[in-house]
């Protein structure tokens, strides 16, 4: 099943602050209330354009700034899949894993607005159902698969009982 895109009006140095503004993530706890207000600064109403299983694409630096875990976590709240950039902030990426957000590293500049993609995470690969593309991405390492799997780090945690094997 294929989703559709969204993409920013800014494509590159997305930062946190963005996705979600101060004024709301220190006011509000509830997840699917910050979600409401995600990129508001940068295209207001853009929340309401997210249908769940979407999917986010931008440009380099995704996530640069503020290392609060509310940015990824409104991100994940609103109903966002993944998050497709060529290049993420280190501290967003493991962030937005840990909450069990999806990101993709990827060549964005052939996926537009509105284009229905599949990701293939067994074959990395991005296809661009839309513009019928194929687009290689770089391999999520085994262990955010392992967080994705189950819903982020805690509840890995809970799973495995603790961290044990990667130490």
């Amino acid at each position: 099943m294929g989703n559709h895109v969204h993409r920013l009006k800014i494509q590159n140095d997305i930062n946190t602050d963005y996705v979600i503004s101060g004024r709301y993530k220190f006011k509000i706890q509830d997840e699917k209330e910050l979600a409401k207000y995600i990129f508001e600064d940068l295209d207001p109403g853009f929340a309401k354009k997210i249908k769940a299983g979407d999917f986010l694409v931008s440009g380099d630096n995704f996530g640069c700034g503020s290392s609060r875990e509310q940015a990824p976590v409104a991100l994940k709240a609103s109903g966002i899949q993944a998050v497709l950039a060529k290049s993420f902030s280190r501290i967003f990426y493991r962030n937005a894993f840990n909450v069990g957000l999806c990101l993709i590293e990827c060549e964005t500049r052939f996926i537009d607005d509105m284009d229905e993609i599949e990701i293939d995470l067994k074959r990395n690969v991005v296809k661009n159902i839309t513009k019928g593309l194929n687009i290689e991405i770089k391999p999520v390492p085994k262990i955010m698969m392992d967080f994705l799997s189950v819903g982020g780090a805690i509840e890995y945690f809970k799973k495995e009982k603790g961290f044990g094997k990667f130490n």
